[in-house]
């Protein structure tokens, strides 16, 4: 049996961010590791999922999670493999789903962790479209959104892993789904790669009318992953009671001041005139009630090729704070990986 390692690689947080992150906000370090103790598992990560909420966990503002410590390891979702087991219920060779962060190795609670089928799937997309996002996707849409045949769904960053499975769900449940994303290769493939209906470029200058052009019968669900000049382009073509899952707001993670705060007033006003429900959300609190559903549906949809997703992976742990940087500037396309 082979030596197991005594030392873990890892990337902590060396400062925080003043607006967009930079590579000096990380820092690279060599840590020992702790015995396994019984009931814990050592991990060698494999993969390592990059997730825009990381950006907020950087910043000491009020948030749903707390943020991290200078010096405390990067917070991430991982898929692992058993090098050590002192659970009942694990045994080296495992794959599992854990939240190891970003470092090469960890030890941790084997109560914590979900083991994968690798003949189910492949086990990069326990952190993808069979993942947090794919589930957050799911959970929002169904939840909230609530789409009913017929109806038009819009959806923001949609070639990302959150977007892409809003846009094939809402298909899969008879709605008609409308993509908005940057360039025309990412519209490019909302068409031919992730089957929506129409996409739009929020890059082009005449964004606003081409967006109106796509929802001649103009749109019931808004997927809110990123606000911005987006959001603006999407309020005065909501319907009557539409709904608006609201995910994320990556055009303001980097703490750039919000611009004509005159606004609200006439936000409210459209939530009011139109009878919008407007619903924020963290995924995790539709894990007791939907994730078994999520699951088995979302399983067979990717089995049966219903819910295609793509994967962007970096290899190597010391690119992983480029690759995060470079996310929240829109560079990436699909679910952004590290492969250790």
């Amino acid at each position: 049996m082979a030596e197991h390692p005594r030392t873990s690689t890892r990337i902590v947080l060396a400062s925080r961010p003043d607006g967009e992150p930079t590579p000096d906000n990380f820092r690279a370090e060599v840590a020992d590791l702790p015995e396994v103790a019984d009931g814990q598992v050592l991990l060698r990560t494999v993969y390592l999922s990059l997730d825009p909420y990381m950006r907020g966990r950087m910043s000491t503002a009020k948030s749903y999670a707390a943020h991290l410590e200078l010096g405390d390891v990067m917070v991430g979702g991982t898929v692992g493999e058993v090098l050590e087991s002192r659970h009942p219920d694990l045994t080296e060779g495992d794959h599992v789903l854990a939240g190891a962060g970003w470092q090469s190795h960890a030890v941790v609670d084997g109560a914590h962790v979900r083991r994968l089928d690798p003949s189910a799937a492949p086990v990069s997309t326990a952190l993808g479209v069979l993942g947090m996002p794919g589930f957050t996707a799911y959970s929002g849409l169904l939840k909230i959104g609530r789409p009913q045949p017929g109806e038009t769904v819009v959806v923001a960053a949609a070639t990302g892993p959150v977007g892409s499975a809003v846009g094939q769900i809402a298909k899969l449940k008879g709605a008609r789904a409308v993509g908005i994303a940057g360039g025309p290769e990412k519209c490019r493939a909302l068409l031919e790669e992730f089957g929506f209906d129409a996409a739009v470029d929020h890059r082009d200058p005449d964004f606003a009318s081409r967006l109106a052009e796509a929802v001649p019968d103009g749109i019931d669900v808004y997927f809110e992953n990123v606000g911005g000049h987006v959001a603006e382009a999407v309020m005065p073509l909501l319907n009557l009671y539409a709904r608006i899952p609201v995910c994320g707001l990556v055009a303001q993670y980097n703490g750039v001041e919000l611009e004509r705060k005159d606004r609200l007033p006439g936000f409210f006003s459209l939530v009011l005139s139109k009878s919008l429900t407007v619903r924020g959300f963290i995924q995790n609190e539709f894990v007791p009630q939907m994730h078994d559903d999520f699951l088995a549906e979302a399983s067979a949809w990717v089995r049966d090729g219903k819910l295609r997703y793509r994967e962007d992976v970096v290899d190597g742990l010391e690119n992983a704070p480029e690759a995060f940087i470079g996310m929240l500037q829109g560079r990436n396309f699909g679910k952004l990986l590290v492969r250790l």
